[in-house]
């Protein structure tokens, strides 16, 4: 039977271990590694002539200690436990890390101290996972203080780290014992470097506390020690309160307790989801409130008008998430809202709300629009436009101007034009991005002649050309070998008073020495030198320069261009 071949554990090795090595991790993978077909295969490497190394037989126990219990395969660390116990092969650190682990995994913590001895006897350096994965053994078999006995006394201080403590902070949390778990949190703290705890110790001894309904009394006790505590560790405290549904206490905790440079939106996230979940929106919208007075860090995001919303939507208080939603759109958090990937939670919202008769503002349809057709997705971006203008919101001049640019995304540009004929019935009067999204779509396409009817409208209207709209048209001329068209904008440009950037420069010699003028391409380097403006030109467009072989008279490089 066909199939594919898994990578080998390490390499080199002869092509039959490898070809074993294989056989020995698709059996495992595919639940079909019986102990019996184990041992042949294991005994089998063993007895090649090129001896499979350390670091392989490693590889192999390690899948065995993670692999998923199968039918074929109950134990996987049990076995590795076994096969070890075959091999003749001088193990590494690494092969007797993972065997104290499996000696975990496989719930015979007892062989992990053995383990430990044997690797000992060999002389061989041990490491931080070497210890934390004894500390696991004794900590498996109630010897905790034995645990701690070893880490304080006989690992020496640079190998400890955040992890081993967890393992023993754990441990005392789990057997009742959140008091010791403070004490030593408290000596971490004392100790600092790489000693210090982190956000896991924080949450394994306050679960503790409150596992043993301790939880107000952790608060104090952590006061008293003086470790240093920060806005993760009253998060994680906080949410403690809430999940025991003792949201008033963490709200006064939060409120009263934490210094003000301290609570974070995170930090009342927390209390706000508590409420609302807990059918208590109305408290949710008060401290929401709240929230936005005092301004700051305490400011509410994205996430935290969510959460009262959809609180107010559970209750069936419409109206209220309907203005709630009204007054983020004004804080400007709607883009976030929309980035955060809860575009469809907004568009819920926004069905909900027609639903109910509550229209949304042209301001909120916008702002959904503006990022439908900036992720490409401009069928929903018309539908909402749609439905806006349906509804008797009548689109702006910014509304427009999105619904053109997405159009223009697209290539659609008769609906462009359909659009633009709804802009006048309409009474609305393009502004100058509207006239320069026109413009760039019918240029683009080679469409000049539309695109220069565009932009003698904008000029008719009032509406003066800036930059932007300048190179396009003069970049298409170019394009098109339009040199005369493109010399009369120019001309026109400097006419009118806009600025001449780099860009108009790089078009017009591109230009002129991509349609063979080069006496009229080295006017304008010369004007781009006088100007001091020839670095940016000349390496934008070098390209189009080397096309003009040197000592051929027809270009001469300009030592001063060329640096």
């Amino acid at each position: 039977m066909s199939r594919l071949q898994p990578r080998s554990f390490s390499s080199p090795v002869s092509s039959r271990v490898s070809e074993l090595l294989d056989e020995f991790k698709y059996h495992l993978g595919s639940g079909t590694l019986w102990p019996e077909l184990a041992h042949q295969l294991f005994d089998e490497m063993l007895r090649q002539p090129v001896p499979v190394s350390a670091r392989a037989l490693g590889g192999l126990f390690s899948a065995l200690a993670r692999a998923r219990p199968s039918t074929a395969c109950t134990d996987g660390p049990a076995l590795a436990i076994d096969l070890f116990n075959r091999h003749r092969i001088a193990p590494d650190i690494y092969t007797y890390n993972i065997l104290i682990d499996c000696c975990h995994r496989a719930c015979r913590p007892d062989l992990g101290p053995a383990f430990f001895g044997c690797l000992l006897k060999t002389g061989i350096t041990t490491d931080v996972i070497t210890y934390s994965s004894l500390l696991q053994c004794f900590c498996d078999m109630k010897r905790t203080e034995e645990a701690l006995d070893l880490l304080l006394h006989i690992v020496s201080d640079n190998l400890p780290d955040a992890i081993s403590y967890s393992v023993i902070l754990k441990s005392f949390c789990d057997n009742g014992r959140s008091q010791c778990a403070l004490d030593l949190l408290q000596m971490m703290a004392k100790k600092g470097a790489d000693h210090s705890p982190n956000v896991v110790s924080y949450n394994l001894v306050i679960n503790g506390f409150f596992k043993e309904d301790l939880g107000p009394a952790f608060f104090g006790c952590l006061l008293k020690t003086g470790i240093t505590t920060d806005v993760i560790t009253y998060s994680s405290l906080l949410q403690c309160f809430c999940d025991m549904k003792r949201t008033e206490e963490a709200l006064d905790l939060l409120l009263h307790i934490v210094s003000d440079n301290l609570p974070d939106a995170i930090s009342y996230s927390v209390i706000l989801k508590s409420f609302c979940d807990n059918g208590r929106s109305q408290c949710a919208l008060d401290l929401l409130q709240m929230m936005a007075k005092k301004g700051a860090d305490h400011s509410p995001n994205v996430v935290s008008y969510n959460l009262v919303i959809n609180g107010f939507f559970k209750e069936g208080e419409i109206s209220k998430a309907c203005d709630l939603f009204h007054e983020m759109i004004q804080q400007g958090l709607i883009q976030g809202f929309l980035t955060t990937g809860q575009l469809k939670e907004a568009f819920r919202l926004l069905k909900v709300m027609r639903s109910q008769g509550v229209m949304p503002s042209v301001v909120t349809c916008t702002s959904v629009m503006d990022y439908l057709c900036k992720h490409g997705r401009i069928k929903e971006a018309e539908e909402t436009f749609y439905s806006m203008a349906a509804s008797g919101r009548k689109p702006d001049t910014v509304s427009y101007s999105i619904m053109l640019l997405g159009y223009a995304i697209e290539g659609s540009l008769v609906k462009m034009i359909d659009l633009c004929e709804m802009m006048a019935r309409d009474g609305v009067v393009p502004d100058l991005r509207c006239f320069n999204i026109l413009i760039k779509a019918y240029a683009k396409y080679g469409r000049m002649d539309v695109a220069m009817l565009f932009f003698e409208d904008m000029l008719k209207q009032g509406v003066k050309p800036n930059e932007f709209t300048y190179l396009t048209v003069i970049s298409a001329f170019c394009k098109m070998g339009r040199m005369d068209d493109a010399m009369e904008k120019f001309n026109e440009m400097i006419d009118m008073g806009v600025p001449l950037d780099t860009e108009v420069y790089m078009c017009m010699v591109e230009g002129y020495f991509n349609h063979g003028d080069s006496m009229k391409a080295e006017e304008f380097i010369t004007k781009m030198k006088n100007r001091d403006i020839h670095h940016k030109p000349w390496k934008v467009g070098y390209s189009a320069y080397l096309e003009f072989p040197q000592g051929t008279g027809v270009f001469r490089v300009d030592s001063d261009l060329a640096d």
